[in-house]
C-alpha cells in the first residue's frame, strides 16, 4: 500500500493505492475533506486482430450510500447513469483520449465510483485526477499524468477548488485539466466573464493543478507496474507509395467542394485507389487501404492549412462561413429561430411553463429544480445518413449541456420573469459546430418567445492545426476541418463577456500562446455574429406569444394555503376545474395562476383572494349570521372568517336577548373593531350604521393593539 500527499487549494489531496480493488490494472481511491472517489482501470493485453479504432471506455458512477441516502423509485437501486454521470464521465473521457499512443489499440476501461461526498468538495476534479492516476501505475501505456483543478471567482477573486458553496455565488465555474506543461482540456460556465479574466483564471488553474501532476508522478515512481509494448503496424511501403501516387494532389482539387459533393468525390477517388490493387490477391487489406487513403487525406489538408496558408473551402482563417437568421418560423410555438452557419442549422424552440414543470434533480447533495432545461437533438438525417432513433447518447447530452451552460448566466430570475422554460435544438443539418449554432438559435427563439435575456449570446468554435512548430487558428471550423485538426475550441459569450468554453484537443497539449489567441478571435467572431443576429431582433418581444401562459403571482398568507388546496386538494380542483387555469403554490405563500386566457386567470384570481381575504380592522363587511349567543352574534365575513357581534355592539340602547334583532342566516352589515393577538375578530354592526351604507373603511377605526 501507498500514500501520497499534496496541498490542493485550501484542502490536502490524498491518493492512496494498493488497498482496494488490487485485480484490476490499476486503482487509486482520492480523498479530499470527506469526499472520496474510487477509480480503476482494466486493459485488454491483446488488441482485437481487426481493431482499426482505440476502445476506450469510462465510467463515472455515484453511489447514493456516498451521501447516506437510498435510491428513490420503486427498485431503491442506481439504474441508468444519470445526465451528471454522463457528463462527468465525458469530463474524464476528453482530456486522457489524447495521451494514448497512436498504435495502442488494446481495449481500455476507466471506472470512477463516487464512495463518498461531504456537501463541499465536487467530486468531479477528483475523478480526473484518479483517472489519471490509476493510469499511470497501470501496465496500460499513458503519455500522462494530469492534473485537474477548478477556478472560480466570488467578489473579483479567484477562488481555488471553491465549495458548493461558494460557487453558488462565483460568477465563473472553470475546470481546468493539464499535464506539467500544457492544458488539455477546459470546461467552463460564466457570468459574462471578460477574456482577459478568463486567461488569467487558465494561468492561475494550470499553475494550481501541478501539485496533483506531482504527486501522480511520485506515485507512478514508487509503485507503477511495466508499461505495455506498443506494438506498430508494419505497413509495407510499396502499398503506401501505391496509395500516395493514386491520391497525389487530387484531395486540394475536392475540398472546395460542398459537403455532399466533396464526400461523394472522395468516395469515387477511393474506389480508384483500390482498384489499383488486385483484390483477388492473398495479402489485399482493404480495411489496410482505407486507413493509408485517409492518413494522405489528412497530411494533404493539414498540409494545405499551415504551409499554403488555404482552408479547405477557401475563407482566410478568421471568416466565417454564410450565416442567416430567421424567427417566428413556427406559428403556435411560444418561440422558435432557425439559425443557418454554411451547412449546419438549427431549429430552436422555447417553450413557456409554470413552475409546476421544473426538473427536479435528485443529486448527492440534495434535491434541486431547473427552471431552464436545454435539449440537443442530433438525428442522423442532419448528416445525410441511417440510423436507429434511441433517444439522447452521451454527445447529444454533452452538446446539450455545454449551450444551456452558455445561455443560463444571462437567463432571468424567477422575480423578473415567473416561468419554466424549455429550449429544444433539433440539428437538421450539420458540417461542424452544432452546439454553437444551437447558442445562436437558442438566443433568437428565447428573444422570440419574450424572455427577458440580459443580453443576447452567440457562440463560435475555431480549430487549430499543427505542424511541428508552426500552427494556425482556424476560425468557424467546418466539419472536415475538426475531423482533420488537431483541436475543438468552443466560445460562447455577449459583448461583455464569455458565458461557456469548452476545449478539446486530440495532441498531447496546447499553450496559452494558442489559448490567447483562439481567445481573440473567438472575440472578434461573436461581435460579428451578434450584429448578424440584431438585425432580424434586437431584443426581447414585449408580448408573450398568445399561445403561452401569462403567469400573475398572488402572495397570500402562508396559514391560507391549506385553504386554497382544501381537503384533499378539494377547493383547487374545483377552482381550475371551473377556470381551466393551472394554479402552483409555493411554501412562502406565492401562488402562480398561468392561463393563456386572461379573463378566467382574473376569475380564478379573484377566487383566490376572496378565499384568503384577511380582515382588516376599520372596513365594512356584508356578513352572515352563523350562530346566535347569549353574549352576541358569531358573523361571517369572509369564507372561513367569522368574528364576533356583542351584545352591545348591535345597536344603541340596550339589547336584552340577541334573538329579538338578529337570527341564523341574516345577512348584515358589520364594521371590524379590533383584532387581538390570538387572532379573534370584535365586530360591530351600530358602527356601521354609522359610517354609512356604503362601504367606505374607516380610517378612523380602532387599531388592533387597543
Amino acid at each position: 500500500m501507498k500514500t501520497v500527499k499534496a496541498l490542493f487549494g485550501r484542502n490536502e489531496l490524498i491518493i492512496e493505492t494498493g488497498k482496494m480493488a488490487k485485480q484490476a490494472s490499476g486503482a487509486c481511491l482520492v480523498k479530499c475533506g470527506g469526499t472520496a472517489i474510487l477509480a480503476t482501470v482494466v486493459g485488454a493485453k491483446e488488441a482485437e486482430a481487426d481493431a482499426d479504432y482505440f476502445p476506450l471506455l469510462v465510467d463515472y458512477r455515484e453511489r447514493t450510500y456516498a451521501a447516506g441516502k437510498i435510491p428513490g423509485g420503486f427498485f431503491k437501486r442506481e439504474g441508468k447513469p444519470s445526465e451528471r454521470e454522463i457528463l462527468t464521465s465525458r469530463l474524464i473521457d476528453r482530456p486522457i483520449r489524447p495521451l494514448f499512443p497512436d498504435d495502442f489499440l488494446n481495449e481500455v476501461q476507466v471506472m470512477v465510483t463516487v464512495l463518498s461526498v461531504d456537501g463541499e468538495n465536487n467530486p468531479d476534479v477528483l475523478a480526473v485526477i484518479g483517472a489519471s492516476a490509476a493510469l499511470s501505475i497501470s501496465p496500460v501505456p499513458f503519455e500522462g499524468p494530469v492534473g485537474a483543478v477548478r477556478i472560480g471567482r466570488v467578489a473579483g477573486a479567484f477562488v481555488v477548488n471553491p465549495t458548493y458553496a461558494e460557487l453558488q455565488e462565483s460568477e465563473l465555474d472553470l475546470v481546468l485539466v493539464g499535464t506539467k506543461e500544457k492544458v488539455v482540456m477546459i470546461e467552463s460556465g460564466a457570468h459574462e466573464v471578460p477574456e482577459q479574466v478568463l486567461l488569467e483564471a487558465i494561468e492561475l488553474g494550470h499553475k494550481e493543478l501541478q501539485p496533483s501532476v506531482a504527486v501522480q508522478l511520485e506515485l507512478a515512481k514508487e509503485c507503477g507496474r511495466a508499461k505495455m509494448e506498443v506494438k506498430k503496424k508494419e505497413i509495407p511501403g510499396d502499398i503506401i507509395r501505391k496509395v500516395e501516387e493514386g491520391c497525389r494532389g487530387r484531395f486540394s482539387q475536392l475540398q472546395s467542394l460542398a459537403k455532399e459533393e466533396r464526400e461523394e468525390a472522395t468516395e469515387k477517388l477511393l474506389a480508384e485507389v483500390l482498384s489499383k490493387f488486385d483484390s483477388a490477391a492473398p495479402d489485399f487489406n482493404e480495411a489496410l487501404i482505407k486507413g493509408i487513403f485517409a492518413e494522405v487525406e489528412k497530411k494533404e489538408v493539414r498540409d494545405m492549412i499551415v504551409n499554403k496558408k488555404v482552408r479547405p473551402d477557401g475563407r482566410a482563417f478568421t471568416d466565417l462561413r454564410n450565416i442567416t437568421c430567421e424567427i417566428s418560423v413556427l406559428s403556435r410555438t411560444h418561440g422558435s429561430a432557425l439559425f443557418t452557419r454554411g451547412q449546419t442549422q438549427s431549429l430552436a424552440v422555447a417553450t413557456l411553463g409554470t413552475s409546476a414543470d421544473e426538473q427536479m434533480i435528485d443529486a448527492l447533495e440534495g434535491e434541486m429544480f431547473k427552471r431552464f432545461m436545454l435539449h440537443y437533438n442530433f438525428p442522423p438525417f442532419s448528416v445525410g445518413e441511417i440510423g436507429p432513433n434511441r433517444g439522447p447518447g452521451r454527445r447529444e447530452i454533452g452538446h446539450g449541456a455545454l449551450a444551456e451552460r452558455a445561455l443560463s448566466g444571462v437567463m432571468p430570475s424567477e422575480e423578473e420573469f415567473p416561468y419554466t422554460v424549455r429550449l429544444v435544438s433539433d440539428i437538421l443539418e450539420s458540417n461542424g459546430s452544432s452546439s454553437m449554432a444551437t447558442v445562436c438559435g437558442g438566443t433568437l427563439a428565447l428573444m422570440d418567445a419574450g424572455v427577458p435575456l440580459k443580453a443576447p449570446v452567440a457562440g463560435i468554435a475555431l480549430g487549430l492545426v499543427t505542424d511541428g512548430d508552426r500552427w494556425e487558428i482556424l476560425t468557424d471550423i467546418a466539419g472536415i476541418e475538426d475531423h482533420l485538426g488537431d483541436m475543438d475550441f468552443k466560445v460562447a459569450g455577449t459583448q461583455n463577456g464569455v458565458t461557456a468554453l469548452q476545449l478539446d484537443i486530440k495532441i498531447k497539449g496546447i499553450t496559452m500562446e494558442m489559448i490567447r489567441k483562439a481567445l481573440s478571435q473567438g472575440h472578434e467572431a461573436r461581435m460579428r455574429i451578434l450584429d448578424i443576429m440584431k438585425r432580424v431582433i434586437e431584443s426581447p418581444r414585449a408580448e408573450l406569444s398568445k399561445y403561452a401562459p401569462r403567469i400573475t403571482i398572488l402572495q397570500i398568507n402562508p396559514d391560507k394555503i391549506k385553504d386554497v388546496i382544501g381537503p384533499g386538494g378539494k377547493v383547487i380542483k374545483k377552482l381550475i376545474e371551473e377556470t381551466g387555469v393551472k394554479i402552483d403554490i409555493e411554501d412562502d405563500g406565492r401562488v402562480f395562476v398561468a392561463s393563456a386566457d386572461a379573463e378566467a386567470a382574473e376569475v380564478a384570481l379573484s377566487k383566490i383572494r376572496a378565499i384568503t381575504e384577511e380582515a382588516q380592522v376599520g372596513k365594512l363587511y356584508t356578513a352572515k349570521v352563523r350562530k346566535i349567543m347569549n353574549f352576541g352574534a358569531f358573523c361571517e365575513i369572509l369564507p372561513g372568517t367569522d368574528g364576533l357581534v356583542h351584545v352591545s355592539e348591535i345597536r344603541d340602547g340596550f339589547v336584552k336577548r340577541v334573538e329579538d334583532f338578529l337570527k341564523v342566516g341574516d345577512i348584515v352589515k358589520v364594521k371590524v373593531m379590533s383584532i387581538d393577538a390570538e387572532g379573534k375578530i370584535n365586530l360591530s354592526m351600530k358602527r356601521a350604521k354609522e359610517s354609512g351604507e356604503g362601504g367606505e373603511d374607516d380610517s378612523k377605526g380602532q387599531n388592533p393593539q387597543d
